[in-house]
């Protein structure tokens, strides 16, 4: 069943451009020049009900209005868009109900008052009865680790502590969807690894559908299996996070390990790109076709190879590569 479906979604930023000046001013009061800034540009993506996509993007390219178009907070130039079967931008309470949108650059949370406070006030915004609320928020305190914190001014909380209240205040209407951006801005990755654990299990347990936007790559590897990338408001790759690397990865990278004295950096440049040289270890890039070949021509060398490791390039490195190409 889809829980997600969009079709052709555009979306576009109207304003007006003031000439410098006392006389461009003037002008300005009669006639204003219109601009047009296109923020999404006829993208088309579908998610299935449980699945965790990882949306991924360079800063500017879309991935937050996106978000906030499917949360019915922005209004699409164009296109069709549909969540659970509700037209976001309408914001019927049907579907306020069921979805929940956490920004980590932005807190929901009073500074100045216990999380708990805040957590109540959703509790009567979504009309959540007081046996599951009660429910909802136990298991979300043992989950998060929150029994001792929720009591306690947010100001005094930590950042990781916080963004899980932030989490804790989201969830306690149990949404069917989840839109999470940047989750685990800023934080250590102590606290990283707890909230992506925790996002983890969330969705396994409750077949949650999430949308989660990051720029730290261990979030995405460790969460998702099906990745989004958008550049330009351009959705660029739609699919497997295992199948992004053999598609837009041309080479793989070949670590070479050399016993005794080790080897000269000329010795081992006839065989590939040198990445990274020392006397005693070399990592060479090798267009992927040749790796065989390659690897082949290095063990039947002189060179005093005492191991040998093939492997793809990191997930991170791909995804810089496919903006640079994009850009």
């Amino acid at each position: 069943m889809q829980a997600i479906a969009v079709e052709h979604l555009t979306k576009q930023y109207e304003y007006s451009e003031t000439q410098p000046g006392l006389w461009g001013s003037l002008k300005g009061l009669v006639k204003r020049e219109r601009k047009i800034i296109p923020a999404v540009t006829d993208i088309s993506f579908s998610l299935a009900e449980g699945e965790l996509v990882g949306f991924l993007g360079p800063n500017g390219a879309g991935k937050t209005t996106t978000l906030k178009v499917l949360s019915g907070i922005l209004y699409p130039t164009s296109g069709s868009i549909q969540v659970l079967g509700h037209v976001p931008f309408e914001r019927s309470v049907p579907f306020r109900k069921q979805f929940a949108l956490v920004m980590g650059h932005k807190n929901q949370l009073w500074w100045d008052l216990p999380a708990r406070q805040r957590i109540e006030l959703n509790k009567a915004v979504y009309e959540v009865p007081d046996k599951d609320f009660k429910r909802n928020l136990d298991e979300l305190s043992e989950l998060l680790t929150l029994k001792d914190v929720l009591d306690v001014p947010v100001r005094k909380l930590s950042l990781g502590q916080r963004m899980k209240c932030e989490l804790a205040a989201a969830l306690i209407h149990k949404p069917r969807v989840l839109f999470l951006d940047e989750p685990t801005i800023g934080l250590d990755v102590v606290a990283q690894k707890s909230l992506r654990d925790f996002i983890a299990a969330y969705n396994a347990e409750k077949n949650t559908t999430i949308i989660l936007t990051s720029h730290y790559m261990e979030d995405i590897s460790r969460l998702c299996k099906r990745v989004v990338i958008i550049d330009r408001g351009v959705i660029v790759y739609d699919g497997l996070l295992s199948d992004l690397v053999r598609r837009f990865a041309h080479h793989k990278l070949l670590t070479l390990v050399f016993r005794g004295d080790g080897v000269r950096r000329a010795d081992v440049e006839p065989y590939g790109e040198v990445v990274e040289f020392s006397p005693h270890q070399a990592l060479l890039k090798v267009p992927r076709e040749d790796v065989k070949t390659v690897a082949s021509r290095i063990l039947s060398s002189s060179l005093p190879v005492e191991d040998f490791l093939i492997h793809e390039m990191e997930v991170d490195d791909v995804i810089r590569m496919i903006f640079s190409r994009s850009g």
